[in-house]
């Protein structure tokens, strides 16, 4: 049995889309008719909270590997309960999704730490394991879609900022690799990057061409975009991701890795190659 965290989100709906049919899945949700009607049919769906530790003890009962995706940057909990319950059901592997400023020192923020705990609390579990890093996800400029429908203008922070994005399915395509093989992948940290360092200038230009319509780029002042991101986010969060944009304007994150093609044996997804295949949400 593998079980997947976040089978509702970017990389566990995708993960749970790709797992091979011959293999059982559970999927531990929430909202269990969203990720019932969504996700994967015919998998076997439990509701559960990362909170609850009994709850996680019966999901992780019979689970030879799991996806662990955790979102709250404000808590160690949500790891440690599920490594606690991982360790008690007998569970042999966790593939872990972190992000690749882990291993930036100059990456400070709230965020980072927080993945670098959560990294150093399943190293220091009995569990074999996988580490996911990857850059930003090229889905990332879904958010866009709504004022590029309405008056075909992208905001954002550093428009020149270079990010080496990921395509979130070559991400899940290792996590599918990592779950079904976990002995090929065990103790492994793999930095997952696109194939090139792409800004929002550039992106925006792509986004116009597949559309065949004029887009202006529109940067963002930080104090717009603080705003902007505390109307989303706890405070602590919101200048974390404001920390973390800092850095990228400032070049820490075009660095672009070989693993994907490495572990996949094609290209890594471009930036094109996503958008092409999500343009309807940016159609009029």
């Amino acid at each position: 049995m593998i079980l997947l965290t976040g089978a509702t989100g970017t990389v566990g709906r995708l993960v749970a889309e790709r797992l091979p049919h011959t293999e059982p899945v559970r999927l531990l949700t929430r909202t269990a008719h969203r990720a019932a009607a969504l996700v994967r049919p015919h998998a076997e769906v439990v509701s559960g909270d990362l909170d609850d530790l009994g709850a996680l003890r019966a999901a992780l009962t019979g689970v030879r590997s799991a996806l662990l995706v955790t979102a709250n940057p404000l808590t160690h909990t949500h790891d440690e309960n599920f490594l606690t319950a991982a360790e008690a059901a007998g569970v042999d592997h966790v593939v872990k999704l972190s992000a690749q400023a882990v291993t930036d020192p100059g990456a400070t923020d709230l965020i980072t730490r927080w993945q670098r705990e959560n990294e150093r609390l399943l190293r220091a579990s009995s569990l074999s394991w996988t580490l996911l890093r990857p850059r930003a996800f090229m889905s990332n400029t879904l958010s866009w879609a709504r004022p590029i429908r309405e008056d075909g203008t992208v905001r954002a922070l550093y428009g020149t900022a270079a990010n080496a994005t990921v395509d979130p399915r070559d991400i899940a395509d290792v996590a599918v690799r990592a779950l079904t093989a976990p002995e090929d992948h065990a103790e492994r940290a793999y930095a997952l990057t696109g194939p090139a360092a792409v800004s929002p200038v550039e992106q925006t230009a792509v986004l116009a061409e597949l559309l065949e319509r004029p887009l202006t780029f529109a940067e963002l002042a930080e104090d717009q975009a603080l705003s902007g991101l505390l109307a989303r986010y706890p405070a602590p969060v919101a200048r974390a991701l404001l920390e973390s944009a800092r850095r990228g304007r400032d070049g820490t994150k075009g660095h672009v890795d070989p693993t994907v093609p490495e572990l996949l044996g094609r290209p890594a997804r471009t930036y094109r190659d996503w958008a092409q295949d999500h343009l309807t949400a940016f159609r009029t």
